[in-house]
């Protein structure tokens, strides 16, 4: 990965973080970005986020889905370069995690 797709990466990581925070609720839910992938073309950027409790998945999804105009929009006019269309999937590795622990600890 270039310098600048790094860059944009983190950037993005760092500002959609911030907007979701302001912009969005999630009743009973925690949210968090946990990581962002852009794609070779620069074209794409999969946000890859985490829910509390995990159960809440499916309606933080549709939540997502339904505010990324939005939100692309609030992201393109932070950030001074062009940004890739952003699509959200879910991380499960903070799931896997606290399974793993539990596990460890029987």
């Amino acid at each position: 990965m270039s310098y600048r797709q790094e860059r944009l990466t983190s950037l993005i990581k760092e500002e959609l973080s911030k907007i979701i925070i302001r912009e969005i609720e999630f009743p009973g839910s925690l949210v968090t970005i946990i990581n962002v992938e852009i794609n070779k073309k620069s074209d794409k950027a999969i946000i890859g986020f985490s829910v509390l409790p995990s159960e809440n998945f499916n309606k933080v999804l549709k939540i997502l889905n339904k505010s990324t105009p939005h939100l692309q929009y609030l992201l393109m006019k932070k950030i001074a370069v062009p940004i890739p269309r952003i699509m959200f999937k879910i991380d499960h590795g903070s799931e896997k995690a606290v399974r793993v622990e539990e596990l460890l600890g029987k």
